[in-house]
């Protein structure tokens, strides 16, 4: 990892090329970059478990990384990208390319960086590592709402792996994050009763009252922002409610029979999403469907959930929290109000913190980058780290 000051070592920006030349957007598979990490790491003598979706074209990857009986530190990063559909890239996104201290490519930052500097601390980490291993986990289609390391962590537990910390290395430009909100998706599907829109009253319009449970969902959404729980820190510090999709009609002559729409809450550490969900149950129950049968009896309003990705909180003063903030020359803990694994890695019971290479006003864009010097800030937090494993008693735990 032997590298000038503020320039990322040879060997990461090889993997890192690589690893963005596979096109991992979460609808295709990631088996390629998979089966290639699996191939490196079995050729310096690390052995991976690999974890499959149901249809065997996707794969979770776990290696122990170095020796030692003591629980040890995971590294994790998600292998899936976001789509670049309709997007205005300056060059192809599946090639990086390297222009003004910048190296440029869909995942860039989010999170390819982060397993480029992983993968390129591995023979250090082989080397040196004593009493306390590392793991190198990463997952498949955390874009999609953290699908893939419930099984991993799933996984772990069967096997009865219970590491002593992780750090998930999404992008933070190297700064602490101790915190970020949760996630909660639910699916409205509305069922009203077809008609020819010049006999309303023979309908029942599915679009329409979908309407009326989107409205009252705005309404609470501005409960929230101007009355709700507060979170100093966040720089959105209440729940956020909101309707991102919505489907329906057949014709602008038809009563539509059907719409469906998805309803999200990002909500703080510590609060219940399931009570704004209950006022909005209650609104139908109580509101919407009463008038609808009133008209056709055979209609429904059936609110689904999709996805729940919890929150994830660490105290200001866990030695996990002290030694990372040490060691990445962090300036401060940050609360962040988007969503990572490291929720999911702290329900399992794994003390977990956030910190990464790249910053996320980059993620999801265009022209995606992440600086060089980023990387080399990433990797020598990581050979900061090996070296602060090896002395640290609380590992021990």
């Amino acid at each position: 990892m032997s590298k000038h000051a503020n320039q990322p070592s040879g060997e990461a920006l090889s993997f890192l090329h690589t690893l963005i030349g596979f096109d991992t957007t979460s609808r295709e598979s990631n088996l390629g970059l998979i089966e290639w990490v699996r191939d490196l790491l079995e050729r310096q003598g690390a052995k991976s478990r690999l974890t499959y979706d149901r249809d065997g074209k996707k794969a979770n990857l776990f290696a122990k990384l170095g020796g030692g009986s003591l629980p040890g530190v995971i590294l994790s990063g998600h292998t899936d990208v976001v789509p670049v559909d309709g997007q205005d890239w300056s060059s192809d996104p599946f090639c990086a390319v390297v222009r003004d201290g910048r190296l440029f490519g869909r995942g860039s930052c989010d999170m390819k960086g982060f397993i480029a500097c992983a993968l390129a601390a591995v023979p250090q980490i082989l080397t040196h590592s004593r009493d306390t291993p590392f793991y190198l986990a990463l997952s498949y289609d955390e874009e999609v709402g953290c699908v893939g390391v419930r099984s991993l962590l799933a996984d772990l537990a069967e096997q009865n792996i219970h590491p002593a910390a992780c750090i998930v290395g999404e992008p933070t430009e190297m700064q602490l994050v101790v915190a970020h909100k949760g996630r909660r998706e639910m699916r409205c599907c509305v069922r009203g009763k077809e008609a020819h829109s010049s006999l309303p009253e023979l309908g029942v319009n599915a679009i329409e009252y979908g309407a009326q449970i989107i409205a009252f969902s705005q309404r609470l959404a501005m409960g929230e922002a101007r009355f709700g729980q507060r979170s100093a820190g966040f720089n959105v510090p209440y729940n956020t409610l909101q309707c991102g999709t919505v489907q329906g009609g057949l014709s602008a002559n038809t009563i539509p029979r059907d719409s469906e729409f998805s309803l999200e809450v990002r909500y703080l550490p510590g609060a219940e999403p399931e009570a704004i969900f209950e006022k909005i149950q209650r609104f139908i129950d109580g509101e919407v469907l009463p008038e609808m049968r009133s008209v056709f009896s055979d209609t429904s309003v059936d609110l689904t959930l999709v996805n729940d990705t919890p929150a994830f909180e660490i105290p200001s003063d866990s030695p996990l929290v002290s030694l990372v903030q040490k060691l990445s020359k962090s300036q401060r803990q940050s609360r962040v109000a988007y969503n990572t694994e490291a929720g999911l890695f702290q329900s399992y019971g794994i003390p977990t913190v956030i910190c990464g290479p790249g910053s996320i006003e980059q993620a999801h864009r265009p022209n995606e980058y992440v600086d060089l010097d980023q990387i080399a800030q990433c990797e020598g937090f990581l050979t900061s780290l090996l070296d602060s494993t090896n002395e640290s008693d609380w590992m021990k735990r």
